[in-house]
């Protein structure tokens, strides 16, 4: 007894003092050739009193002059993934990273979850803009969205088009029904063609149909079923778990407390704290008009948000300029799997207001 004790003391331990020193929580500065902070840059972790309710987000940018660019997660942040997948945006912009409203940073459990609504997410991404167009002094800030966050962030585009110069939305949502048909169609069908019978019984019953919806089982076998495929968050990644799980608890920007509620949000959350929402709207049919340029990044693996979907509807849609951007190597996350793809686009199109690199 007196070995077994210490035994098991030191693996619960060991791993605990692992992730403490994983977590100092600090966000990393932007250093010069000496090693010293970056005169002019920006590198912070800040919360901001939106509408209410403390929204934290993390402000990145090597000069502070340059044009600020509001980013918008999809259920859950993905801030952390920069940690491994660079994508450079603070070369070309004062990018802020937002974590929405019982996401992440600003989970709060006293929030009640029926006040995270659509109408609540739009209202916040404007207020936050504002915030940063007065903090910076800039008339017009840029607008990304990522799945999810292109739900309410397209919304919030066409209510207040005065206060961005471009709308891109990365994996744009849709028909998020259909979109979800259809990638239960594919898995489905590249199981059986694999003979994963484990996962075909699994899936066949759960449908997924326009009737029906999305059943609770099918939602619990979403990541497990589109990571082995290519299809989920990288067209690289096969395991949720490895690829998600495990980074967010090394990324070294959380303190041990924040990667907690990190996943306490989302499990609470789901898929999407909007998730009934968005299956109830086609943003093809919503929102057909945009006052400003737009522009859609797309990964041809994705499954997440169809990339044949979001093409119909950047066809459809009314912009004074808009651009439609596959990316050949990507499935969900083209900004992380792409990104000097994703910068040529930003530098040479979105600043300086063309489509020129766009698709045919």
């Amino acid at each position: 007894m007196w070995i077994v004790i210490p035994v098991i003391l030191a693996f619960l331990l060991i791993p605990f003092g692992l992730l403490l020193l994983l977590s100092p929580g600090k966000p990393a500065l932007f250093l010069d050739d000496s090693g010293k902070a970056l005169p002019g840059s920006i590198s912070e972790k800040i919360h901001v009193t939106i509408n209410g309710a403390e929204l934290g987000m993390f402000i990145k940018g090597k000069d502070k002059a340059l044009p600020v660019l509001l980013y918008l997660h999809g259920g859950m942040p993905d801030f952390f993934l920069t940690q491994w997948h660079p994508t450079g945006l603070e070369n070309h912009f004062i990018i802020a990273w937002l974590e929405q409203r019982g996401a992440g940073i600003s989970y709060n459990p006293s929030t009640s979850r029926e006040t995270m609504t659509v109408e609540q997410l739009i209202s916040d991404t404007l207020e936050v803009t504002n915030y940063l167009r007065h903090r910076f002094g800039q008339e017009k800030i840029y607008l990304m969205a990522h799945s999810g966050g292109t739900f309410f962030g397209i919304q919030a585009a066409a209510r207040a088009p005065e206060v961005y110069s471009a709308y891109i939305g990365v994996s744009q949502v849709s028909n998020q029904l259909e979109s979800e048909r259809l990638a239960y169609e594919y898995m489905l069908k590249q199981f059986k063609e694999n003979g994963n019978n484990s996962m075909v019984r699994k899936l066949e019953a759960a449908p997924v149909t326009l009737a029906g919806g999305t059943p609770r089982a099918y939602l619990a076998l979403r990541d497990p079923a589109m990571h082995p495929l290519g299809i989920g968050t990288t067209h690289a990644m096969k395991s949720h778990i490895s690829g998600v799980f495990l980074t967010s608890l090394a990324f070294r920007e959380y303190t041990l407390a924040e990667k907690f509620n990190l996943w306490r949000a989302e499990a609470r959350a789901g898929v999407s704290i909007i998730w009934d929402e968005m299956l109830a709207v086609d943003l093809s049919q919503a929102v057909t008009k945009l006052d400003l340029p737009v522009y859609f990044l797309q990964g041809i693996y994705d499954y997440t948000c169809s990339y044949p979907l979001a093409k119909s509807y950047l066809e459809k849609l009314k912009a004074p300029l808009k651009g439609f951007y596959t990316f050949e190597q990507s499935a969900h996350s083209p900004m992380f799997e792409e990104p000097e793809k994703m910068r040529k686009i930003m530098r040479i199109d979105v600043l300086g207001k063309t489509n020129s690199l766009a698709d045919a």
